[in-house]
């Protein structure tokens, strides 16, 4: 199974709206993002999962439409940035079709980290705004395929 993290572009700052949306500056990067994905073709999530918060679900609309994926769209519990991550490695069990998973930090690196070594603590990955890992794997084995950080594409 292929499984894509996502973090969340760039939000803009609780003061300025509590919901906390995308800021331009995230719009951008989702739209850069996602022109690399359609170039490369590594992209191809058959459903998209997100985080109840504005800026995960944002990002996971955006992406997907200008990408024009079939991907459904699901919010899903459990993708709050200090949520357990061993709550959605066990949803992952016996998925077979490709998810991505749009979300939060600290909690997407511990996802990583708890899939590919086994353990959420002293996560072995970080994910900035709008960056996005592939692992490939099922049950206990897991292996990153690649990464891909919003720096490269500037």
């Amino acid at each position: 199974m292929e499984l894509y993290l996502v973090r969340h572009a760039h939000a803009v700052d609780e003061e300025e709206n509590p919901r906390r949306p995308l800021s331009d500056r995230g719009r951008l990067q989702v739209r850069a993002l996602a022109k690399f994905l359609a170039s490369s073709g590594a992209f191809h999530p058959a459903e998209c999962w997100h985080s109840s918060l504005v800026r995960s679900r944002e990002t996971a609309m955006l992406l997907t439409k200008a990408l024009e994926l079939p991907a459904k769209l699901v919010e899903v519990d459990g993708l709050e940035p200090c949520d357990e991550p061993m709550l959605i490695a066990r949803q992952l069990k016996g998925l077979t079709e490709p998810l991505a998973i749009v979300g939060h930090e600290p909690h997407l690196s511990a996802l990583a980290s708890l899939l590919v070594g086994g353990k959420p603590e002293a996560p072995i990955f970080l994910l900035r705004k709008s960056a996005v890992i592939a692992l490939e794997g099922s049950g206990h084995r897991w292996q990153a395929r690649w990464q891909l950080s919003p720096e490269l594409l500037a």
